[in-house]
């Protein structure tokens, strides 16, 4: 099996750790208990080389062999491909799967983001883009409350790679305080953000920046 490569920023600034992406990755890495290394690419200077591996000059990417696969939910997606602990075998499975991957990123980060960014950004919450992005997230919470109201995971009956993105879609929501009045959604994070998997993932991020301040 073919050595697996997740590249990440040398450096962040402090606000973005703990949320930086690469940690959706090494959370399914450590789940799986698959075997990689940590690369980095400057966060500083993104040359050529960033470029050809991330179109956008983000972070991951994933090298597995000879493939090089960027955006955090095509790489998740693919490590299912490797790992039953991640993506259920059968096909019903992993339709569910692949469907709540697509939520996560489709439906409720296009809604997220923005309501997390406009909190970070300290913008008032009495103008008319605040009220907008407030009704689209409260739409999505409310959509997403009646699901985990009936369930533990979303697909196929257990923790999936669809949990582990969703849930880290919806952390952000939480630091700003958007789930208080979505016990199941607040209740589903805290669920599988307690996973050790996840806190590994979590604590090897935060001390891989904390040691590029140290250096």
């Amino acid at each position: 099996m073919s050595e697996l490569i997740l590249t990440t920023y040398d450096w962040v600034p402090e606000p973005p750790r703990g949320h930086v992406r690469d940690l959706r990755v090494r959370w399914a890495l450590e789940e799986a208990g698959l075997a990689y290394r940590v690369a980095t690419t400057p966060f500083q200077d993104r040359g050529p080389d960033h470029v050809a591996a991330q179109p956008f000059g983000q972070v991951p990417w994933l090298t597995d062999g000879d493939l090089t696969i960027f955006e955090s939910g095509a790489i998740l997606l693919h490590l299912g491909e490797r790992s039953p602990a991640l993506m259920p075998a059968d096909r019903r499975g992993r339709a569910e799967v692949m469907e709540w991957v697509i939520a996560a990123l489709n439906s409720v980060e296009m809604a997220g983001q923005p309501w997390s960014l406009f909190r970070f950004m300290g913008f008032p919450a009495d103008t008319p883009q605040s009220e907008f992005v407030d009704g689209f997230m409260k739409v999505r919470l409310e959509r997403m409350e009646a699901v985990l109201a009936g369930r533990e995971w979303l697909a196929a009956g257990r923790f999936s790679v669809a949990d582990l993105l969703m849930a880290d879609v919806l952390r952000p929501v939480d630091k700003f305080d958007g789930l208080a009045e979505y016990p199941a959604c607040r209740a589903y994070v805290a669920r599988a953000t307690a996973r050790p998997a996840f806190v590994k993932a979590y604590n090897d991020q935060m001390a891989h920046f904390a040691a590029a301040d140290a250096a």
